[in-house]
């Protein structure tokens, strides 16, 4: 390895939003693809929050890498520190918030028969 990125890697966005509820993009940043997968990275700095969201073609399992997430699925609320993890189910709503003073870092593996960005019912 030179130190390069590998190939394949590209520059997404989502959407989050600030403390003061204002939509800002999401530094995400897809590390590798395949037909039925995709894993990405995430940051999110203090106060931002991603919209509650769905997907129905999709589950994803969050692993956090650095920093405290603040993670709904569903009705339920909880904290993930570096090194726990989370599943969110096909179609459930989902939700990632930074509560903290640090960026948080987490890695998103999505899996299913459909991956791309236009598979999401916003729910806010």
């Amino acid at each position: 390895m030179d130190g390069s990125p590998a190939k394949g890697f590209a520059e997404t966005s989502a959407t989050a939003f600030d403390a003061e509820g204002q939509a800002r993009p999401a530094p995400a940043v897809v590390l590798v693809e395949g037909s039925r997968f995709r894993v990405r990275s995430l940051r999110l700095a203090p106060g931002e929050s991603t919209s509650l969201k769905s997907h129905m073609h999709r589950s994803e399992h969050w692993v956090v890498v650095e920093g405290t997430a603040e993670i709904t699925i569903g009705v339920l609320t909880r904290l993930l520190v570096e090194g726990e993890a989370a599943h969110i189910p096909l179609g459930r709503p989902h939700r990632l918030e930074n509560p903290g003073r640090l960026p948080v870092v987490l890695i998103a593996v999505d899996s299913g028969t459909y991956l791309a960005d236009d598979d999401v019912i916003h729910h806010d």
